[in-house]
């Protein structure tokens, strides 16, 4: 028999919830509005993607941790949303929403037919992390040419990111935002007037389907989310000793995707970066009571959904420069893991340059983006290479 929630919750778990949706938002929110914006997003519609974005995944994982009692993290697509910066330009928004809706289905149909781990394991690893780190590559380049604009600041951020991975490599991320803030201060480049205190309206956008939409978005979106963003959150999971169910979690952030999608919740998937640390021995010495910092964090993300514009308000006083060298800053990592994944094994390398490269060039055919024609490129490629004609 299970003890109460508050029998389990401790500081440490409420810590740790706290760090883990702090560094959520510090490291990939940035690239949220860049996705909003690319699609033609109003500041109000913005601020209504971060209320769908905050609702859908603070309910669910405060929903799914408190059902298996055990940690279950989810978060936004953050290469989902770098996806949608190139792929969703000259999209319209309501066809945009369409694709949500579609993607999120996949999700669910893939999750709730038990299909994810049979259709996904035919995706070599080192193309889909060829792919992902094709996709972030371009937020690294704006982040050092920001140097050319705002040297000291970059500069001053690009230190903070060095050190804070030496001393404390979890809350590098936040320290780089701390830094930045205090160097933009110093310069009066903070503009924190327009800062509107308020509870989110969220905005409704009736969608509208379309096959490029479907092709150039929704198929590339669901694919990113998948392989890049499901199974590392299934691997973290695993790795951290907890055996929770794959296909009942991954169906609900696919309906919670689908039904939120008007609302702005491109994709949401299972987390894991900001679950690890959820599901580590800072959150609570037991394994069995960590389950209440992803609660907790839950808590969190449905309070940032809530105060979505003052969220909104607070990037848009930021500097330019701050905050694309955050973003550049933040997906180091990632890049960096990617390509290693990439480039492992040397059967496949090849193929994942080329997938790389491919996605990286930011190539757009028929209407269709470059992480399509890099995976299509990538497959091609191997194929190629592994063809073996029987005599």
């Amino acid at each position: 028999m299970h003890r109460s929630f508050w029998a389990d919750l401790s500081l440490p778990a409420v810590v740790a919830g706290f760090v883990a949706v702090l560094v959520g938002y510090t490291s990939s929110v940035v690239i949220i509005f860049q996705a909003a914006a690319a699609l033609g997003a109003t500041p109000e519609v913005t601020a209504s993607w971060l209320w769908a974005l905050g609702m859908g995944m603070g309910l669910t994982s405060a929903g799914l941790s408190l059902w298996y009692r055990m940690p279950v993290l989810t978060a936004w697509s953050t290469p989902g949303a770098a996806l949608l910066v190139t792929a969703g330009a000259g999209v319209p928004l309501a066809e945009a929403v369409g694709a949500f809706m579609i993607c999120g289905l996949l999700i669910t149909l893939a999750g709730a037919s038990g299909a994810f781990a049979r259709v996904m394991d035919r995706i070599p690893q080192a193309l889909a992390a060829a792919l992902l780190a094709g996709v972030l590559t371009r937020f690294a380049f704006d982040a050092f040419l920001s140097l050319r604009s705002q040297t000291l600041l970059v500069l001053a951020m690009g230190a903070a990111y060095l050190l804070g991975r030496r001393a404390w490599p979890r809350y590098a991320v936040p320290g780089v935002l701390l830094v930045g803030l205090a160097v933009a201060a110093v310069q009066g480049q903070l503009h924190l007037g327009g800062i509107a205190w308020q509870l989110t309206v969220p905005v409704f956008t009736r969608p509208q389907f379309s096959l490029p939409a479907l092709i150039g978005v929704a198929l590339p979106l669901f694919v990113v989310t998948m392989a890049s963003q499901n199974l590392p959150g299934v691997a973290a999971q695993r790795a951290a000793g907890f055996d929770v169910p794959v296909s009942p979690p991954v169906a609900i952030t696919g309906a919670a995707s689908m039904l939120l999608a008007p609302f702005g919740a491109y994709a949401l998937n299972l987390a894991a970066i900001t679950a690890a640390i959820c599901m580590s021995a800072e959150a609570s010495a037991d394994p069995a009571r960590r389950y209440t910092a992803a609660v907790t964090a839950g808590l969190f993300y449905i309070v940032t959904g809530l105060l979505g514009g003052a969220v909104v308000g607070l990037i848009a006083a930021f500097p330019k420069e701050l905050v694309l060298a955050l973003a550049g800053f933040a997906l180091l990592g990632t890049i960096g893991t990617g390509l290693a994944v990439a480039v492992k094994d040397e059967r496949s390398r090849e193929a994942a340059l080329i997938t790389y490269l491919v996605t990286a060039s930011g190539l757009t055919l028929a209407g269709v983006g470059a992480a399509f024609w890099g995976v299509l490129a990538g497959g091609l490629a191997l194929a190629v290479q592994r063809f073996s004609p029987r005599a």
